[in-house]
């Protein structure tokens, strides 16, 4: 192998070191897997050089080498620090200082709370051409943030969602400082007001995109919103103030929507719809889910006139007779239908549905429990190109319908069969579906090893299994699992309660193992959890909570070896301050920590650990009763440092 790197990859003039560094750049391009690019780094210096000069894109985990990764890749356009634990105003400034990002156009800096206006001040100095910057959900920004991106002129794009402290004034310095904007999410900003709408819709005339959802404005800013004559989407979920006359304004506006998503508005009815319909015929997209009570005839008429245009519909929790879903039958393009819990779906409506719309790719019957295998008759004859079929709680179909999807639907990607009470004769049929990514079989308890060595027998493809309280699986049936289906990044076990550290042993094959929910297997130990954290190198959230016999073991085997975690549940687990001391100071990626009840840690072992890991952790879950006993100025430090803590309020137990 050595005598291969050095002929091919070594420092020599020929091999890899003769190709320029643009075809090999090229070459990296076609290189998928993030494990494989590395690889070429590791044995060939010509690829490292080259990747150094091709590079756009860089997602940072930890702060430490950013300042060295910044100066590496002098190509980069995109620049990922969203899970970049620790980061600060300090670190980010002193990162940036040095570094060649003229080429940066777009920075998500998505929950990175340690970040404030003086590192935004930074960033935006630093990168010149900055055109996108996603601040969602840093809970902490407010106008001096919005104030300090406002001076990037070239700003197309900015997500501000979840930012709490931003109000009319901040919105006001972006939209002057920002009058290119195209994009602009405002989703749960609850300070901004009519005003700040109403001054945004005259300074972003260029405006094709726009989230106002969860925020306390009226029919006025709709009003304002209908003079943007290029906006294309407009989400306002559960803005509860917006009504009929507020959608009739939208409707009067510039006939350019092509997106409307008004889900959980609760003053909105079909005829306000009517109105929006009646103005705006090139409608693409329409989210109504949880909002309507009743259909009324003048919107299934207006309706119609989108026959040609409309693609997606959600009309979640409606009461939905046959001759509706006979009507939205008209809308023969559609490729997503959203029924979610709507009353009155029968197999009768839905065969006039699908009848006339077989393009359909996404179709959502969540909780439509009068549905039989007749109705997937029909979907399996008219929709062959099916991809996503979500069926849970539709307690009444069996193997022979599923048996007509899987041989008539070769696209199926996704399908959701939870508490559909589906045995293992179920999951025959569904190995024929080797496109599968998606399956969920959550409370489907008569599911065991021989369902489970169907599926892995041919759904090579899978990536997202759910077996939540299917409680007849054993370590034989992830033996089959881990043989089969390699490329598994999230996969539920909870409650599965015969599983036991050899099963987990068997996981840790799975090398592409994201996330992992192993609540309440307590047979399992820290030898299994070992396992799991030495194979599963790429595990970024773990949840362990009431496994009661795994102790410091297992979490040393994740502080040494799970490098990349971000989250974790280990609430009742049997570990103590010392374990959770060494945990938390080694992981230098985690964020999000839930320990409620870790009775055998002191209130010491708590200090001790939440110190360790004060400036990276974001969100904590503890018992309340820790409040009073720990540090206040623990706390205040934890709170300056952006971690928000939700405290449970049950009794403080702790072992002698």
């Amino acid at each position: 192998m050595s005598e291969e790197v050095q002929r091919y990859g070594g420092g020599g003039g020929g091999g890899m070191a003769a190709l320029s560094l643009d075809l090999l750049g090229q070459v990296l391009d076609r290189v998928r897997e993030p494990r494989d690019r590395k690889a070429c780094r590791l044995v060939s210096r010509a690829f490292a050089r080259a990747e150094a000069a091709h590079r756009r894109a860089l997602r940072v985990l930890r702060r430490e080498p950013l300042a060295r990764l910044l100066r590496a890749f002098r190509a980069l356009e995109r620049l990922d620090l969203s899970a970049c634990a620790s980061l600060d105003d300090a670190s980010l400034a002193a990162a940036l200082s040095g570094a060649d990002l003229a080429g940066v156009r777009r920075v998500c800096l998505a929950r990175a709370s340690g970040v404030g206006w003086r590192g935004l001040d930074a960033l935006v100095a630093a990168c010149p051409r900055l055109e996108a910057v996603d601040l969602s959900h840093c809970v902490g920004a407010g106008d001096r943030e919005a104030a300090a991106l406002a001076a990037a002129t070239g700003l197309r794009e900015l997500s501000l969602e979840k930012c709490l402290g931003v109000t009319d004034m901040g919105l006001a310095k972006v939209v002057v400082g920002c009058p290119r904007l195209e994009k602009l999410s405002l989703k749960w900003c609850r300070e901004i007001s009519d005003i700040g709408i109403d001054l945004l819709s005259k300074k972003c005339h260029d405006l094709r995109s726009l989230d106002i959802s969860y925020l306390k404005v009226g029919n006025e800013s709709l009003r304002s919103i209908s003079s943007l004559e290029k906006l294309e989407e407009l989400a306002m979920v559960c803005c509860s103030c917006i009504d009929d006359d507020g959608l009739e304004l939208l409707g009067k506006g510039s006939n350019s929507l092509q997106s409307v998503d008004v889900s959980r508005c609760d003053h909105v009815t079909s005829q306000g719809l009517a109105s929006l319909i009646d103005g705006h015929n090139f409608l693409q997209k329409l989210n109504a889910a949880d909002s309507l009570h009743e259909m009324r005839q003048s919107f299934l008429s207006n309706l119609a006139k989108l026959k040609d245009t409309l693609t997606v519909l959600r009309l979640d929790g409606l009461e939905v007779a046959s001759s509706v879903l006979l009507a939205i039958g008209g809308c023969n393009n559609l490729v997503e239908i959203g029924l979610s819990k709507c009353n009155g779906v029968t197999d009768e409506g839905i065969s006039s549905l699908v009848t006339q719309c077989s393009h359909l790719r996404v179709i959502d019957l969540t909780c439509c429990n009068l549905l039989t295998n007749n109705a997937l008759d029909s979907i399996a004859e008219n929709c062959k190109m099916v991809e996503r079929l979500r069926l849970e709680s539709c307690s009444s179909i069996s193997e022979k319908g599923l048996e007509q999807i899987a041989t008539s639907c070769p696209n199926l990607k996704e399908i959701d069969l939870t508490d559909c009470g589906v045995n293992d004769a179920a999951l025959r049929p569904l190995a024929k579906c080797s496109e599968l990514l998606v399956l969920k079989l959550g409370l489907c308890s008569s599911i065991s090893d021989k369902g489970l060595a169907f599926i892995s027998s041919s759904c090579g493809k899978l990536i997202e299994l759910d077996l939540y309280r299917c409680n007849s699986i054993t370590d034989d049936g992830l033996a089959a699992l881990a043989n089969g289906c390699k490329k598994i990044k999230m996969l539920n076990l909870c409650y599965c309660n015969k599983i036991t550290d050899t099963g987990l042993g068997h996981l840790g094959s799975l090398e592409e193992l994201t996330n992992l929910e192993l609540r309440c297997l307590v047979r399992i130990t820290g030898i299994g959890i070992s396992s799991v954290a030495i194979g599963c190198k790429n595990l970024i959230e773990i949840d362990l909570k009431r496994c009661y016999s795994v102790d410091d073991a297992g979490l040393w085997a994740l502080a040494r070896y799970a490098l990349n975690l971000r989250q974790l549940t280990i609430s009742y687990c049997q570990v103590t301050g010392l374990g959770l001391c060494h945990l938390l100071s080694s992981l230098r990626c985690l964020q999000d920590v839930k320990m409620v009840h870790l009775s055998w840690v002191s209130i010491e072992g708590f200090e001790m650990a939440l110190r360790a890991a004060c400036g990276r952790l974001k969100k904590l879950k503890m018992l309340s009763g820790l409040k009073s006993v720990l540090s206040p100025e623990l706390l205040q430090m934890l709170q300056a440092c952006g971690c928000r803590i939700r405290w449970v309020n049950k009794p403080l137990v702790y072992k002698d």
